[in-house]
Formats: C-alpha cells, sequence, structure tokens
C-alpha cells in the first residue's frame, strides 16, 4: 500500500489513478489529519509527501514519522514545487528517501518509487508486494495492516515466491526447497498449500499466479 498526502486534488487523483493503473494498492489524503487517521487504520510500504500543506506542512509530518519507532524506516519521496538544491538538502537531511520536484513526469515517479521498494525490501530483508507485507526475521504476515496467520509450510512457499518474484516456480523446485525430498510426480501437496495460502491472504491472493502446467509465481510489480 502506497499513501500519498498530496492536498493539490487534481495531482492527488491522477497520481493515485496511476499508481492503481500499475497494480499497485494506493490512497490519497489532502490534509495531515486524514493521513494520521489512515495511519492509524493500516501503515504503508511507502508514502509520497507535499510539503506545503494545510494544517502542517510535510517537514513536520516527516519528523513525526522518523521519531516513530513503527515508522522510522519507512521509505518517504518528498514530493514538492520547491527545486533548489537547498530545498532537497533539507528534504533529505529530515529524513526522506528521495525528492522529486514538481512538475514531474509519472513514469519517472513510478521508477523511483518501484527503486526504493527494492532497496528497502534489500536492505531490511521485508518483503513488500501492494498490500502484502511478509516479515521472515519476525514471521509475519501482513494484508493491508492486518495480520495473517500461516502454517509453516504455507509461509515457507510465500517466502519462496517473493524471494524469487517474477520468476516461474515449479511444482518440483517448490517441494525441493519447501518440504525438502525430490519429486516424484505428486505435485497435489504444492496445489492444496497454494490454494489455502492465497484463501487465507484474502486480496492479496490474487498476487499468486498459476502458470499452468508448470508451477506457480508472484509478478514482479
Amino acid at each position: 500500500m502506497i499513501y500519498l498526502l498530496e492536498d493539490d486534488d487534481s495531482i492527488r487523483d491522477f497520481v493515485i489513478y496511476t499508481l492503481v493503473s500499475q497494480g499497485m494498492e494506493a490512497r490519497g489524503f489532502d490534509r495531515p489529519s486524514a493521513f494520521w487517521a489512515g495511519m492509524e487504520e493500516s501503515v504503508p510500504s511507502l508514502v509520497l509527501l507535499d510539503i506545503m500543506l494545510p494544517e502542517e506542512d510535510g517537514m513536520s509530518v516527516l519528523k513525526k514519522l522518523r521519531e516513530n519507532p513503527h515508522t522510522r524506516k519507512m521509505p518517504v519521496i518528498m514530493l514538492t514545487a520547491k527545486s533548489t538544491e537547498y530545498d532537497k538538502v533539507m528534504g533529505l537531511d529530515a529524513g526522506a528517501d528521495d525528492y522529486i520536484a514538481k512538475p514531474f513526469g509519472m513514469m519517472e515517479l513510478l521508477s523511483r518509487i518501484r527503486a526504493l521498494l527494492r532497496r528497502t525490501e534489500a536492505e531490511d530483508g521485508v518483503y513488500r508486494c501492494g498490500e502484502l507485507t511478509v516479515d521472515p526475521g519476525r514471521h509475519t504476515v501482513t494484508v493491508a495492516g492486518q495480520s495473517v496467520a500461516l502454517t509453516q509450510k504455507e509461509f515457507e512457499v510465500l517466502c519462496l515466491l517473493l524471494k524469487n518474484r517474477g520468476q516461474v516456480l515449479s511444482r518440483e523446485q517448490l517441494i525441493e526447497n519447501v518440504w525438502g525430498y525430490a519429486f516424484t510426480g505428486e505435485s497435489r501437496t504444492v496445489d492444496v498449500h497454494v490454494r489455502t495460502l492465497r484463501q487465507k491472504l484474502g486480496t492479496a491472493g490474487a498476487y499468486v499466479e498459476t502458470v499452468r502446467g508448470y508451477g506457480y509465481k508472484i509478478s514482479g510489480e
């Protein structure tokens, strides 16, 4: 899930529309009070943050995010009309991960978002895909901020697919890596576990795609 805090209705609506059209989960907020209410409901994977806002400016919002241990490492991209080198340095020094000056191109924004999510995933070992977040270290799975309970094998299948995101894993590969024995021609075990995994993941279950006659994958987006 990506949150956008932007008071300009046209920019906010266009960015959210583009993100959703690219298969991403996204929510827009027109003022900090609505943003903080959204944060109480669920914590996003990334925040797009304008600087010039009503109620409090983006720098103040960023400072609060960095002071909270639950959001301290959350990726934040600043979106602002201020484009001087000094403004960029101020934003980055305040804890922003990236900075894009308005007006910006949507292809560039999408590229920056994807690059930052990949880098964050590699640094903290947490897998993020749309509204799905999996933390192997803590052995936790959340969908749109809600905890999901999986069996050990379901968890291992999910982690293996996320680790190899964008690649198709055959049933043989899944059995060998998760169950630890050579494939003997019986793949029903994998299919049953994937079916229950999808059910438990709810809306995020659609991320696990079937490649007919071969195996499964989670797309690279």
